[in-house]
């Protein structure tokens, strides 16, 4: 794009104001094109955002990094509904709660990782992604005894290079396509519209555990889902078995050909 710019700057004084005009459209039309957006979107390293589903199977998520007010709250919520959602958690999170981790699992919850520190991923070398994982997931494995296989990058920040990293050592790395958005202190009427309207099947919706209204909401958006018709599994049961592939929006499809 700076080249067709630059050239665009020399001969400026050779093209006429319609000519100069047409081919600045005609540039960004290039560069913009969907089937080249679309070359180089395929050619990324994508973690799942949602499953390609046959079913109106959705999960719900909730990341954990700092406070515990309400994850007693949330798995009562959870519990009566016969719920079980999927919850990542940051490694000084077990650290400091190890007896809410205990009450995760006793409850059938399924535990993701969320790295050990909440940290910027895509900023750390390979060996440093590689002991973010690690050491969380052993504080995980140390108190539940299950192999920890999700991980949710924090801030939602990744590249190529912690997604390939995270998926070599046997993790799937897991985003959204379902934001809340209750970590912005939403009202719980916000919090509910935001979810019910964007939630498809095989969407992965995204909470957290000490959000200010996300209690309040939480309900009404169980008994919607359920209502509609969906089935609400955690994050193992919603992606797919056997070989896969990610599209260029970060859903998880059957391998091509299976």
């Amino acid at each position: 794009m700076n080249k067709f710019k630059s050239m665009l700057m020399r001969h400026r004084k050779l093209l006429g104001p319609t000519a100069l005009a047409l081919a600045v459209v005609a540039i960004f039309w290039v560069v913009n094109s969907p089937a080249i957006v679309g070359v180089s979107a395929s050619s990324r390293e994508l973690p799942i955002y949602c499953v390609q589903r046959d079913n109106k199977a959705v999960s719900l998520t909730f990341d954990a990094a700092w406070g515990n007010e309400d994850t007693q709250t949330l798995i009562d919520i959870l519990g009566k509904y016969g719920v079980k959602a999927t919850f990542f958690l940051v490694g000084e999170w077990v650290d400091k709660y190890p007896e809410s981790v205990q009450a995760l699992y006793d409850a059938g919850m399924e535990i993701g990782n969320h790295s050990d520190t909440h940290p910027h991923m895509a900023k750390l070398s390979e060996k440093q992604i590689i002991d973010e994982v690690s050491l969380c997931s052993g504080k995980i494995e140390n108190i539940t005894g299950d192999e920890v296989k999700l991980f949710r990058c924090p801030y939602g920040e990744y590249d190529d290079e912690v997604v390939r990293t995270v998926k070599n050592m046997g993790v799937y790395p897991i985003q959204w396509d379902v934001d809340s958005l209750d970590w912005k202190d939403l009202s719980a009427a916000e919090i509910t519209k935001r979810v019910t309207s964007k939630v498809a099947g095989g969407s992965i919706i995204l909470f957290h555990n000490a959000a200010k209204h996300t209690p309040e909401a939480l309900p009404g958006i169980i008994e919607y889902l359920l209502s509609e018709g969906y089935q609400i599994v955690p994050v193992s049961e919603l992606l797919l078995d056997g070989e896969y592939d990610i599209d260029n929006t970060g859903r998880m499809t059957a391998a091509a050909g299976k």
